[in-house]
């Protein structure tokens, strides 16, 4: 049974998630109207990626005995300077979202909630791989700075990203 305190904060995730979510669907829009579709592909592969992290959260909360309580999501950022500018500020919001997880797993420890700790390592593994990812990209734009060419080939590259639903019963 979870206690009150991680009821709340495992809800504030999930929050957390579809917001998450939301602001790469608007990152997706703003590639679609750069006629940059291997980009738009890319976050198009991140909001599906965000929405099943959100769903795991909401099916363990009540696999745990918790009550999900469905939080207001803000509306996310639409104005972007570039695609440089957009990984930096993905970046950015996947640190905020591996400290949020960090501060979860610290609790279930505080709480010695054993099995939200262990449900909760999957998560630490895969903010290690999205950071990973939001930086190498960015580094990737940062050496082509606005090299139409290096762009192109960059846009290429994001466009063989396949989306690949975690397996039945995992969400």
């Amino acid at each position: 049974m979870l206690s009150e305190k991680m009821q709340k904060i495992l809800n504030e995730q999930v929050q957390k998630e579809f917001y998450s979510a939301y602001l790469y669907l608007s990152m997706e829009a703003y590639f679609s109207q750069q006629n940059l579709e291997g980009f738009a592909n890319f976050f198009r592969v991140q909001v599906q990626e965000e929405r099943d992290h959100a769903l795991k959260f909401f099916n363990y909360i009540n696999q745990a005995g918790g009550r999900v309580e469905l939080r207001q999501i803000d509306a996310p950022q639409v104005e972007f300077a570039s695609a440089e500018n957009v990984f930096a500020l993905t970046l950015q919001h996947e640190q905020f979202v591996t400290k949020s997880i960090y501060n979860l797993v610290d609790e279930a420890i505080a709480e010695k909630d054993h099995l939200t700790n262990s449900f909760l390592q999957w998560f630490v593994t895969e903010q290690m791989e999205e950071e990973a990812t939001m930086d190498r990209i960015l580094k990737k734009l940062q050496f082509i700075k606005q090299d139409v060419q290096g762009m192109l080939m960059l846009d290429a590259e994001l466009a063989q990203r396949v989306y690949t639903p975690p397996a039945p019963g995992t969400i």
